[in-house]
C-alpha cells in the first residue's frame, strides 16, 4: 500500500472543486486537491520514488510498487511558460517523501490571473483502490492525504 502525503501546506478541498473538467471530472485519476498558503514555498514529494516527469508546473513520482503520483501545481499554469517557478531536482532523480521538489509563490500564479489550486492525482488507479481520501480540513506538507491499495 502507498501512503500519498501533501506536498504543499493548505486546505484539503477534493477534486470535485478543481476549477478545470479534467481534473474535477477525475479524468487524469482519482485523488485530491490542496488550495495552498498564498506564500512563497517549495513543493516536496509525495512518495519516496523517482522522479518520471518533471515540468516548472507539474512533476510525477513513481514509487516502489510503481505508483505514480502527479502533482499539478495551479490550473492552466503552463501558460506562465515556467515563470515563478524554480526546479529543484532533475527528471529521473531518486527523492524522499517530503524532499523539496519545486519552489514556487502561489500568490504570484493567482496575480498572474491562474487558480493556484493544487490536484494531487494517483494516474493510472482506480478511486476504490484509493481511501482514506481527505477532502476538506487544513493539511500542512507531508500530512496524509490518502491511501492507494
Amino acid at each position: 500500500m502507498t501512503s500519498v502525503t501533501s506536498p504543499l501546506a493548505g486546505r484539503a478541498i477534493g477534486l470535485a472543486a478543481v476549477p478545470d473538467p479534467v481534473f474535477s471530472g477525475a479524468m487524469v485519476g482519482p485523488g485530491t486537491a490542496i488550495d495552498p498558503v498564498r506564500e512563497p514555498s517549495e513543493a516536496v514529494s509525495p512518495v519516496d520514488g523517482v522522479v518520471v516527469s518533471l515540468h516548472p508546473h507539474a512533476y510525477v513520482v513513481v514509487d516502489g510498487e510503481g505508483h505514480g503520483v502527479l502533482t499539478h501545481l495551479g490550473i492552466d499554469t503552463v501558460q506562465l511558460n515556467g515563470e515563478g517557478f524554480e526546479l529543484l531536482v532533475n527528471k529521473g532523480d531518486t527523492v524522499t517523501r517530503g524532499q523539496a521538489v519545486i519552489r514556487w509563490n502561489p500568490a504570484a500564479v493567482e496575480a498572474a490571473g491562474k487558480s493556484p489550486i493544487c490536484p494531487v492525482v494517483a494516474l493510472e488507479a482506480t478511486a476504490e483502490s484509493l481511501s482514506d481520501v481527505v477532502e476538506s480540513g487544513d493539511v500542512k506538507a507531508d500530512d496524509a492525504l490518502f491511501s492507494w491499495q
